[in-house]
């Protein structure tokens, strides 16, 4: 496995994409508001790191 600074942006974005899609999963599940506001964020992440860093 690659160390993390050699990994390319786009796996970046998509690891916070997923990390995103399981923290809202999992906080609609648990009926918890605070999982589903850490994964909008990580969203919002990803998002800003796709507009900046166009690969």
């Amino acid at each position: 496995m690659k160390p993390l600074r050699e990994w390319g942006m786009r796996s970046r974005i998509v690891t916070l994409v997923i990390g995103s899609a399981v923290l809202v999963t999992g906080g609609a599940l648990a009926d918890s508001i605070w999982l589903i506001g850490i994964g909008a964020w990580l969203l919002i992440a990803a998002g800003l790191l796709e507009m900046i860093y166009r690969p």
